[in-house]
């Protein structure tokens, strides 16, 4: 019957995809692996959808929102799952692609299912290059550690007052000499990739400056806002507004916290004066948490309002 309600849970690989459904009953049927193609979903939702009103789910993964998106096209409500938030039955040792289906389609029925926040387009546009700059940086730096312990085998050291880094400590990486032919390539190359990372980074600063203004004029509002508080500046604003979205589906703080991973762990029972508090859960968005973390860090010292802080501020 059309008003019954069938919960799917859909295990989804780059190829393939395990299907299951669950009846209102609670009777648990695995349908077999159809193809990861738009042809062959739509087919299955629409032979599933003709018998009751269809509920799915699938886990977050590396196959993103494509999914979820022409569910939703096609007027089938989907969810997408966190992964780390599935139940887990302590003596179930057997994972196959039918039993992860069978798995979340029966815990979608129970509710016991926890959805992640799944971003337009437009805004995981936002998101990828965001996370692309943050990848540049990490390559920059891996590409500084290893050209400076290329030096440091050889026992070369950057005069005294030198910053590291800068335009005199670039200089000084020029006039180096190295006796070995092989030493020379070795000392040009690692230059030539610091120098590559460099552009790179630059290129992202200026595509991300220039994404602020096809943003929506709430989060345009949000990233201007956000950079008047002291350690904020318009990188970590739209790493902010990228990770988190409509700050406003929060309806209180700890929530937030707790999307970024940054409440205390807790393992308390026995009642009263048991309680046991330790470390942040880091069970949350490590981007988020990374760049709230390092704005944090500048509350070590005095605030004082700059001038370009002032300039932030202004209006």
């Amino acid at each position: 019957m059309k008003n019954a309600i069938h919960s799917v849970g859909l295990d989804v690989h780059k190829e393939t995809i395990a299907v299951a459904l669950c009846d209102e009953a609670g009777r648990v049927t695995s349908l077999g692996t159809i193809p990861n193609q738009p042809d062959a979903i739509a087919r299955m939702m629409r032979k599933l959808s003709s018998r009751a009103t269809l509920s799915v789910c699938y886990e977050a993964g590396a196959c993103g929102y494509v999914l979820c998106r022409q569910l939703a096209k096609l007027g089938i409500q989907c969810i997408v799952v966190a992964p780390t938030l599935i139940p887990v039955k302590a003596g179930d040792r057997v994972k196959t692609d039918r039993r992860d289906a069978v798995k979340l389609a029966r815990y979608l029925r129970a509710g016991e299912l926890t959805a992640v926040w799944v971003p337009d387009e437009a805004h995981e546009a936002l998101r990828d290059l965001v996370r692309l700059r943050e990848a540049a940086k990490a390559d920059q730096k891996r590409a500084r550690n290893q050209l400076g312990k290329f030096l440091l085998r050889h026992g070369w050291h950057a005069p005294d007052g030198v910053k590291a880094w800068g335009a005199a400590h670039r200089q000084w990486l020029q006039s180096l000499w190295m006796e070995q032919p092989a030493q020379r390539v070795v000392l040009q190359e690692d230059l030539a990739e610091l120098d590559h990372q460099n552009e790179r980074i630059a290129r992202l600063d200026a595509a991300l400056h220039a994404q602020i203004e096809t943003l929506p004029q709430m989060c345009k509002q949000l990233v201007g806002a956000l950079q008047c508080m002291y350690g904020v500046a318009e990188l970590s604003a739209l790493t902010v507004v990228a990770e988190t979205g409509d700050l406003s589906r929060f309806r209180k703080a700890p929530q937030l916290f707790s999307y970024a991973g940054m409440v205390p762990s807790e393992h308390s029972s026995g009642g009263p004066g048991n309680e046991r508090r330790g470390a942040i859960t880091k069970a949350g968005n490590s981007h988020l948490r990374r760049i709230v973390t390092e704005s944090a860090w500048h509350y070590r010292h005095p605030p004082k309002v700059s001038a370009e802080l002032r300039r932030r501020r202004a209006g």
